[in-house]
């Protein structure tokens, strides 16, 4: 039977929203602590981000029910950082034996999560501000991008992603983070639902396939971009 609604739920949930609504307002250029009636500056951003890990995590909790695994509501992680979050989890009890149920399970997070991500992206960009190359703001930074982002852009924004950059507007940072945690979120490795697919579709050969990416991700930290050294051993524990 799926777990019941508790006051520990309620209460990470509760402190994540306040965090997430610190990081969204500081975005903003508003101090909470010294400025606690603007607050509600970082609601875009927090209802955003929160709107694309309950989906996630809610899309893996009824396929899990589905399928009559026993499984817990999700627990949001508060955090001190720039999101304010480090995301969501729910807890299944037992091991899952059927391949049709862990692919099922493991892709319904993403596909859900993805949905929304893609939808806060068109919606935030349509607010984003629009600035020439090299003009970014000091306290600015900047991103990356991606294949599907940058082509979201040009079909919102109708302009030479070449010439011009984007200031993002809150919904459409956190719909950039939904797409980035769900594009990691994917790797084969460890416990991430990617590692629960592969393990579903190669058995015994998925901690081969773990290995042979976590080097992959190595190398690009060297190469292309530094965090994947970060991320590549993050998921591996359990492999």
């Amino acid at each position: 039977m799926p777990h019941k609604l508790t006051k520990l739920h309620i209460l990470l949930f509760i402190l994540t929203v306040i965090t997430t609504l610190f990081a969204g307002a500081m975005m903003r250029g508003v101090i909470p602590w010294q400025n606690p009636e603007k607050i509600y500056l970082g609601i875009p951003f927090s209802a955003t981000l929160l709107t694309i890990l309950m989906t996630h995590e809610l899309s893996h909790y009824f396929v899990s029910r589905r399928h009559n695994v026993s499984v817990t509501l999700p627990y949001f992680i508060p955090a001190p950082s720039m999101i304010g979050t480090f995301g969501a989890i729910i807890k299944m009890r037992p091991p899952i034996y059927d391949k049709r149920s862990l692919i099922d399970i493991g892709s319904a997070g993403p596909l859900g999560g993805f949905v929304v991500a893609v939808a806060a992206v068109i919606i935030g960009l349509s607010y984003s501000e629009i600035i020439p190359v090299g003009k970014l703001p000091k306290e600015g930074f900047s991103l990356g991008s991606s294949l599907l982002f940058s082509f979201l852009a040009k079909l919102v924004l109708n302009i030479d992603m070449q010439r011009y950059d984007v200031v993002l507007h809150p919904v459409a940072f956190a719909g950039w983070i939904g797409l980035f945690v769900t594009s990691v979120n994917l790797l084969p490795l460890g416990q991430l639902d990617g590692g629960h697919i592969a393990y579903a579709v190669f058995g015994e050969r998925q901690p081969l396939i773990a290995r042979i990416v976590i080097g992959i991700l190595i190398i690009l930290g060297f190469t292309t971009w530094e965090g994947w050294i970060v991320w590549a051993p993050a998921p591996f524990s359990g492999v």
